[in-house]
């Protein structure tokens, strides 16, 4: 009688066991830190138990900067012009254009998903017309020009392009040697023609001219 006392309570144990396990919060199994061409983290999710927490975070550009605060004053009354949409990796102690980044391959042009560039009206890119509408930008890196891409392969991962649905290509001179920029940036500058989209990392700067 004794041994099955002492039997039940270790079966009963276990089962306690199992039905604790079995109601603990579980992390959705589709939530993974994706491996990136730019930088694979160690990433810690205990302190968020329902989305990775992405050390690449998302971020937005707009002709006229900051059209949305712009909205809300009541100070624009137009569609904006253009609007970009990008994750911004950090350099961590590398150098991007020496020895992470090989000249010839694609390159996203940022972080996780594919760079999407939408404009709202036509505009024209180095003598080609583009029409108003989203894209997804990418580029094939030079050491003096890179080869900027404008793909119709939406809501796409970054680092599988697919150059069959490419509309345009564009090739802008590459300056080196600028102030080193920790985060990667891609914004538009004001031109005489219309906006710069200044894309900019490490000591390296380019510019992809766009007329409205």
């Amino acid at each position: 009688m004794k041994l099955s006392g002492q039997l039940l309570i270790i079966l009963a144990g276990m089962f306690l066991l199992i039905a604790c396990k079995e109601n603990e919060p579980q992390q959705p199994a589709n939530i993974k830190p994706a491996k990136d061409s730019i930088h694979e983290a160690n990433i810690d999710t205990s302190t968020n138990p329902y989305v990775v927490v992405d050390v690449s975070p998302m971020d937005m550009s707009y002709y006229p900067p900051d059209y949305p605060k712009l909205k809300m004053a009541k100070q624009v009354s137009e569609p904006p012009l253009a609007r970009l949409i990008y994750s911004r990796p950090h350099l961590q102690g590398r150098e991007i254009f020496h020895n992470v980044l090989k000249y010839g391959a694609y390159w996203r042009l940022g972080a996780n998903e594919a760079t999407e560039l939408e404009f709202f009206r036509d505009v024209t890119i180095q003598n080609k017309k583009v029409k108003a509408g989203r894209y997804i930008l990418y580029c094939i890196l030079g050491p003096a020009t890179w080869n900027i891409a404008l793909n119709s392969n939406l809501d796409s991962w970054g680092l599988q392009q697919d150059s069959t649905k490419d509309i345009q290509h564009f090739e802008i001179p590459v300056a080196h040697g600028n102030p080193s920029l920790e985060y990667f940036t891609m914004v538009f500058e004001k031109s005489n023609k219309g906006v710069d989209l200044i894309i900019a990392w490490d000591d390296v700067v380019a510019k992809l001219p766009i007329e409205f």
